[in-house]
C-alpha cells in the first residue's frame, strides 16, 4: 500500500525556485565587514549616489499632510498621467492613464508579467546571460525558460536564433536592454528582428527597461514602440537606476488590454498598490531635468571607463559595455568556474563580485563588477587587483 503523502508540503511550483545568488553574496560580504576585514564591495547593484532631496522631500511632505491611507490599487491618477506623459515623450510608448500601472518596483511588474502570461508547460525564451531572478519567475510560473545566448544571436542574427530555440509551446521572449549582467545594448535593427518574430509566431514580449537612462553607445529603444508591438508587450520600468531609490520600491509597468487587467489582478491581490507616500516620490522624480539625468549618466561612464581599464590591465578581457553599470569581464585567469574564482577573489584580494553563472550558463567564466560605486572605490579595487596579480 502506498505511503500517503503529507498534506504538510510547498507548493509544487516552488520546487524548481530558489533564491538569488546575489542576495546570497551581499549577506556574505555584510557578513566579512561585520568581522571588520575591508571589504571591495564591486557586486552591488545600487546606484553611487543618494536619492536627490526634493524627492525625500515629495514624500516627508505627504507624509506631514496626511497622505498615508490607501491610494488605487493600480496607482494615484497623478503618477499614471505623468507616466503617460514620459513614456511618449521618451520611450515612444503612447498610452492611456489606464494602461499604466505603478508597481512595487520593476520585480512585481516582472513576476506579475511572467505570471500573466505563461501556463505550467509553457515555453519562454530568454536572452542569456540574465538577471538572476528571470529563470525563478519563468519557472515560478511552471513554464520552462529556454536560454538563448545573447552573444551567439548578435553574430548569427537574432531571428534565426530565434527560431533554432523556439519550440510549439513558446509563448514569450524575455527582452532586456540595456542588459545585466553583460551591459549590451540591443541596437533598433536588433528590435525589430525581436518585433518581427513575436509577430510571426504570435508571441508576447516582456520587456525589463530598467536601465534605460544608462546607455553610452548607441540608443535606447522600448521595442513597445515599434509598429504592431504595443498590443503584444509589457514594458516593465523601475525608478531605482535613474534616481537613486532602490530601497522606495518603486515601479510600472505599461501594457494594452487584456494584460493590463492582469496586471491589475497581481497587483491587487499581492501588495494592493504601492505605498502612497512613495507615489508622491515618484511625481517629483519624473521632473527630474534630463540634464541632470544626462550629467549622471557621464558619472557613470568615468566609472566604466576607470575599471574597464584595470580590468584589462590585469588580464581580465573586458569590452567596455554600452550600458546599464556593469563590467563583465572573463575570468578563467583566476579559475574556469566562475563560483571559485568569485570565492578566491573574495578571499584573497577581499574583492567582492557575483559569479557569472548565477546569471545563466553564458555567464560562466566571468565575473560581474559593478561600476555603480565612488572613483575612489574603484581606484581601490584596481590597485587590489594588480596586487593580487602581481
Amino acid at each position: 500500500m502506498a505511503k500517503k503523502q503529507s498534506g504538510i508540503r510547498l507548493a509544487k511550483r516552488l520546487d524548481e525556485t530558489g533564491f538569488s545568488g546575489i542576495v546570497q553574496i551581499r549577506d556574505k560580504v555584510m557578513e566579512l565587514r561585520a568581522e571588520g576585514l575591508q571589504v571591495h564591495a564591486m557586486n552591488g547593484g545600487e546606484p553611487f549616489f543618494e536619492t536627490p532631496g526634493d524627492i525625500k522631500y515629495a514624500a516627508i511632505k505627504a507624509l506631514t499632510e496626511n497622505q498615508t491611507h490607501y491610494p488605487p490599487s493600480s496607482g494615484l491618477l497623478p503618477l499614471r498621467k505623468a507616466l503617460t506623459e514620459k513614456l511618449a515623450a521618451k520611450n515612444g510608448i503612447h498610452v492611456t492613464a489606464d494602461e499604466v500601472i505603478a508597481t512595487v518596483g520593476a520585480s512585481q511588474g516582472l513576476y506579475a508579467a511572467f505570471q500573466s502570461v505563461l501556463d505550467p508547460g509553457d515555453d519562454a525564451l530568454v536572452f542569456s546571460p540574465y538577471w538572476t531572478p528571470i529563470r525563478d519567475l519563468v519557472t515560478g510560473a511552471q513554464a520552462r525558460p529556454l536560454q538563448v545566448a545573447t552573444i551567439s544571436a548578435r553574430r548569427n542574427g537574432i531571428r534565426n536564433t530565434l527560431e533554432q530555440f523556439s519550440t510549439p509551446q513558446t509563448r514569450a521572449i524575455y527582452y532586456n536592454t540595456p542588459q545585466n549582467p553583460s551591459g549590451v545594448v540591443f541596437m533598433r535593427a536588433e528590435a525589430e528582428e525581436v518585433a518581427a518574430f513575436a509577430i510571426e509566431r504570435d508571441l508576447i514580449v516582456i520587456a525589463d527597461e530598467a536601465y534605460e537612462d544608462l546607455v553610452y553607445d548607441g540608443e535606447h529603444v522600448s521595442i513597445a514602440s515599434l509598429p504592431g508591438m504595443a498590443e503584444r508587450t509589457i514594458t516593465c520600468f523601475t525608478f531605482s537606476k535613474t534616481y537613486a531609490m532602490t530601497g522606495w520600491r518603486a515601479g510600472y509597468a505599461v501594457a494594452k488590454e487584456p494584460f493590463i487587467t492582469a496586471l491589475r489582478k497581481i497587483v491587487l491581490y499581492s501588495t494592493n498598490g504601492v505605498a502612497t507616500p512613495v507615489q508622491y516620490a515618484m511625481i517629483q522624480a519624473l521632473t527630474t531635468h534630463e540634464t541632470e539625468i544626462a550629467r549622471l549618466r557621464e558619472e557613470y561612464r568615468k566609472r566604466r571607463d576607470l575599471l574597464v581599464a584595470g580590468l584589462n590591465e590585469v588580464g581580465l578581457a573586458c569590452a567596455p559595455p554600452a550600458g546599464a553599470f556593469y563590467a563583465f569581464p572573463n575570468a578563467e585567469k583566476i579559475h574556469k568556474v566562475s563560483r571559485t574564482a568569485a570565492q578566491i577573489l573574495l578571499d584573497k584580494a577581499h574583492i567582492a563580485t557575483v559569479p557569472g553563472s548565477v546569471f545563466g550558463a553564458q555567464g560562466e567564466g566571468h565575473l560581474r563588477f559593478s561600476y555603480a560605486v565612488t572613483m575612489d572605490e574603484i581606484e581601490d579595487c584596481v590597485e587590489a587587483l594588480r596586487a593580487f596579480f602581481a
